[in-house]
């Protein structure tokens, strides 16, 4: 990583909280946090984006979403943390979340499955994207709030999975993952 994030052992304000919140859910600051961390404000305003979406499509869907974003565009960093969070928050079990690593999408409920699809096509090649890739959402039963949340859930994951990439931000061991399954996420990408 070229940049150099402020320092935990200094960091006042926001910084703080950020790296405080890290250490008290695991421990440690996670690299992602601390290169975000360069710019505090930014990183709120991306939490600030995903709790707006959340209360239309529930956790359920937006983890689906960044999962299939994460998926289609190899980000190492957000399929752990988010395979992890869809784990904890039982979107999927551990055979599931392996099966969605080799492209099996089956662990998944019909809806979450649509998104994943959807997520994916939005994160491989948004302007190739046409109304019939709205219309299938439309056809399931989602509103047009719900249809942009889950459009801004995937856009979310592609602004925040590509400046890690972009960024070369180190890819932290996630705890709470068994190791099998950290190495099959990893060999998504």
């Amino acid at each position: 990583m070229i940049i150099t994030p402020p320092a935990a052992e200094s960091a006042t304000g926001t910084v703080a909280e950020l790296y405080d919140d890290d250490l008290r859910a695991d421990g440690l600051v996670y690299a992602h946090t601390a290169a975000m961390a360069t710019n505090p404000e930014a990183y709120r305003a991306f939490e600030a984006l995903v709790r707006a979406v959340v209360p239309s499509i529930g956790i359920r869907l937006y983890e689906a979403a960044t999962l299939g974003a994460a998926r289609a565009i190899g980000s190492e960093h957000c399929l752990l943390a988010h395979g992890r969070k869809a784990l904890r928050a039982e979107v999927v079990d551990e055979a599931g979340l392996a099966a969605f690593a080799a492209g099996d999408d089956s662990g998944f409920r019909d809806d979450e499955r649509l998104v994943i699809r959807y997520a994916e096509r939005l994160s491989r090649d948004p302007a190739a994207m046409t109304d019939a890739d709205t219309q299938e959402l439309r056809d399931a039963g989602f509103s047009d709030r719900q249809i942009v949340d889950l459009t801004l859930a995937a856009a979310a994951r592609n602004y925040f999975s590509r400046a890690l990439l972009a960024l070369a931000v180190p890819v932290d061991e996630v705890p709470g993952l068994a190791p099998e399954l950290a190495e099959a996420l990893r060999a998504a990408t």
